[in-house]
């Protein structure tokens, strides 16, 4: 019944705001910091995208739910050719969700552990690409703090685009952030230093240590200096006043001069601005204009013939996830029901209280309503003229883990 009329994509009510039901789930392909990553497409534009979806209970307990606004935050308010982009935000009972660009190429990372050698053609374009990606970060003063391949993403023709703004800070004017975020092996010494002595704080320029620290890594296969997770500060700051950064012999004298300007310890001395970065002798002949429209091919293109990512990842879904998304539609039903009946098992007081402040301040987006709301069509958003300033304003860092606190004063630990 009704069988022939199946083809036709389902109409949603353009003033509804959107929500799980308007995607289909294709498959899961990622787990993020403190989410899980799927393949979605909405059913009614047929557009491809990739959700990131979050447990709302998780992350109280894990204390994360800060972090999941910070990125909203700062997303709902960002659009650029080399950034992972927002299109919408929404929530239900049990999960919150992001639904962002659909990059197919997979991480940087990913393909270092394929031992996949990129050559300094193709590196020098990262590079330039990257540049123009933070050079737009730093005009809506925001430090991204975690630059590494993990968060670095291809797109089907190469590309590389920024991911994972979950600890990024935005600071205004000559402010400096203070706090210890990161990854350490990609952590700029400035940031060490504050957390040993509480220097003067940093700013932009620990990005763009991070951008040469990976672009070191991408060329050589490793990093320039032995630095790990577990790793003491002292012994980190250390190695960066003892040891010498080794460059391969088969690098040409450009890409070195330019690396070494990246690996500069003295963030007043290293190249962080897209400015600083034209200067450099090695990018002379960069047509910057091409680099923007991705008019230059990348020397690197993904297999456009596999998933470019761990197949477990969709295995865990399947066996492992004790709330799998496929079946979300019906727990939610039995939740409501069983709401309704003496055997609901209410949560602890203090959860319940987390919980409905998460469901209060959790910010809805809707790119496409945006833009017909603001009749820019595919132009940049700007960021101040719907409040982003104003949502931005509250991420100064120092500040920006304090979202909940006039409800969550204690750990949310069920």
């Amino acid at each position: 019944m009704g069988g022939n009329h199946s083809h036709k994509p389902p109409v949603f009510d353009e003033n509804e705001e959107v929500n799980f039901d308007h995607f289909q789930i294709l498959r899961a392909i990622g787990k993020g910091s403190f989410g899980k990553v799927c393949i979605v497409q909405k059913r009614d534009t047929k557009k491809m995208y990739a959700m990131k979806y979050m447990n709302k209970q998780k992350c109280i307990e894990r204390d994360e739910v800060r972090n999941v606004f910070r990125e909203l935050q700062i997303m709902q308010g960002l659009e650029h050719p080399f950034l992972v982009n927002l299109w919408y935000s929404f929530q239900d009972e049990e999960d919150m969700f992001m639904v962002v660009d659909l990059l197919l190429g997979g991480d940087l990372r990913y393909h270092l552990q394929q031992n996949v050698h990129f050559t300094e053609g193709t590196v020098k374009l990262y590079i330039c690409e990257l540049a123009l990606a933070l050079e737009y970060l730093q005009r809506y003063h925001i430090i991204h703090r975690d630059i590494k391949p993990d968060n670095i993403l291809l797109d089907e023709h190469g590309h590389v685009h920024i991911t994972d703004f979950n600890i990024a800070t935005v600071v205004k004017g000559a402010e400096r952030a203070s706090s210890m975020a990161g990854t350490k092996p990609y952590m700029a010494p400035e940031v060490f230093q504050v957390y040993m002595d509480g220097g003067p704080g940093y700013s932009y320029p620990v990005d763009w240590w991070s951008l040469g620290i990976t672009a070191y890594e991408l060329l050589r296969g490793w990093r320039p200096y032995e630095i790990h997770s577990a790793t003491p500060i002292d012994e980190i700051l250390n190695m960066f006043k003892v040891e010498r950064v080794h460059y391969s012999s088969t690098w040409c004298k450009g890409m070195v001069a330019l690396l070494r300007k990246l690996l500069t310890k003295d963030p007043e001395s290293r190249v962080s601005s897209l400015h600083d970065i034209q200067s450099v002798p090695y990018l002379a002949d960069m047509n910057w204009d091409a680099v923007f429209e991705k008019a230059l091919m990348p020397g690197f293109v993904p297999n456009k013939g596999r998933l470019n990512c761990d197949p477990t990842f969709e295995l865990e879904e399947m066996i492992l996830e004790s709330k799998p998304l496929h079946k979300k539609k019906k727990r939610l039903a039995k939740n409501r029901s069983r709401d309704g009946t003496k055997d609901s098992c209410p949560l602890n007081g203090h959860l319940q209280q987390c919980l409905e402040t998460v469901r209060k301040e959790f910010i809805v987006f809707n790119r496409e309503k945006l833009r017909r709301q603001q009749g820019q069509g595919s132009q940049l958003l700007d960021t101040d003229s719907r409040g982003g300033g104003q949502a931005q304003s509250k991420l100064q860092d120092g500040c920006n883990n304090n979202l909940l606190t006039h409800t969550c004063t204690r750990g949310c630990s069920s």
